[in-house]
């Protein structure tokens, strides 16, 4: 393969994988139980998308009377003693786009230790993850999640009449629902790639990284705690934006700092903003026009720079305040408690710092070896694929996002 066709088939190979990544996100579900003497009313929750792992219609099986009703109705099981209480006919509720919502109850026939059991997707996504709540009369709510291998959560003894016993989510299991999600968001982890390909020594990483963090970590504590409600559409498409762009700054900076790439990054966002102006898509042509702006001054200031690392740390803040948006949706659709969110909120961000930190360790020595090694030869060329590669998957996700897909 000659040396120009590299990049070119890297571009290709990451829009197959982006198309296979985008698929299915993080396969998650969600439920409330309020308990009583004689059950449980539940409240069930679950993305449209991972209904179409069931080869159910999103349009078609989701009413009160339809296959996706049963399905989440016999999934989602409450126990007493050695039985299992039958649940009543589900009801569909209002939901936001994209969402399934159903209520029904649980009537349970004999005493004994109750438990909540989550088998939703078990053979389709084992890696599913389904947060549980539950709360009774005089007593704080708790939650629990459930994965493969802990899919049942026991809510007292047999001998007591409450779920104060019952405990919920640690502080490490917080910890590791944080590691998984920052392992499992292919979109995070290329924006990082994309910033490790050019830099140099560890004090330019670091400050990327810290930088990045930082951001992250600001919004992510505002969107959890619900001091701000972003737009979680304009949120996912502005992280694809973000992929592409940094990877596109690689390539500019790679190719000489030539006319093409910022013109060509500027005039496909005007362009997109005027058919947002026409309903086309469900990112606004405002903030579109904002983007086309703001990537037409980051490239100039990059222009009058000799060394960028500063600017770029400053676009892995300025991004890393929208992917704290991302990374704040499983803990937001958890709706915890008050005094649950604190050590909720501190394991989940640990978990991810934890996550993006092995990433970290693993790439950026590999990268900086070849750069000492071959400055001009090997680190070059895993540069020039590799942002062709990530540029690939953010262009893909932001226009899929974008116009709605």
């Amino acid at each position: 393969m000659r040396p120009a066709a590299i990049p070119v088939a890297a571009f290709a190979i990451a829009i197959f994988l982006a198309m296979s990544a985008s698929a299915h996100t993080r396969s998650v579900s969600y439920s409330s139980w309020e308990l009583d003497p004689q059950g449980a009313r539940v409240r069930a929750r679950i993305p449209l998308l991972e209904l179409s792992r069931l080869g159910l219609d999103p349009v078609l099986d989701v009413g009160s009377d339809g296959p996706a009703a049963r399905y989440l109705a016999s999934h989602l099981r409450f126990t007493a003693g050695d039985g299992v209480c039958p649940p009543s006919a589900p009801v569909a509720l209002t939901a936001p786009k994209g969402w399934v919502h159903l209520e029904w109850r649980v009537d349970c026939e004999s005493s004994g230790a109750r438990a909540v059991e989550s088998w939703i997707l078990r053979t389709e996504a084992p890696s599913h993850m389904h947060f549980a709540r539950v709360s009774e009369p005089g007593s704080a709510a708790l939650e629990r999640v459930l994965i493969e291998g802990e899919r049942q959560w026991p809510l007292a003894r047999e001998d007591e009449g409450s779920t104060r016993d019952a405990g919920g989510t640690p502080l490490s299991g917080y910890l590791t629902i944080g590691v998984e999600h920052i392992l499992s968001g292919w979109d995070h982890l290329a924006f990082v790639l994309a910033l490790l390909l050019l830099a140099g020594g560890f004090l330019e990483v670091a400050s990327l990284v810290t930088a990045f963090t930082v951001a992250h970590s600001i919004t992510l504590g505002l969107a959890v705690l619900g001091l701000v409600h972003p737009e979680r559409q304009a949120v996912e498409a502005l992280i694809g934006f973000s992929i592409a762009l940094v990877a596109a700054e690689n390539a500019w900076l790679l190719g000489g700092r030539g006319r093409v790439v910022p013109w060509a990054v500027a005039s496909s966002l005007l362009a997109l903003s005027g058919l947002a102006v026409w309903g086309v898509g469900v990112v606004s042509s405002s903030t579109l026009l904002g983007l086309a702006v703001f990537s037409a001054c980051h490239f100039a200031l990059l222009d009058r720079v000799e060394r960028p690392a500063r600017l770029r740390a400053a676009v892995a803040f300025a991004f890393g305040l929208v992917h704290g948006f991302g990374f704040a949706g499983v803990l937001a659709e958890m709706a915890l408690p008050t005094e649950r969110l604190v050590p909720a909120l501190f394991g989940f961000n640990l978990g991810v710092e934890v996550g993006q930190l092995a990433v970290v360790a693993l790439v950026w020595p590999v990268l900086r070896a070849l750069q000492r090694s071959s400055p001009e030869g090997w680190h070059r060329g895993v540069a020039e694929v590799g942002s062709a590669a990530v540029f690939a998957l953010g262009l893909y996700w932001f226009l899929v996002r974008t116009l709605g897909g």
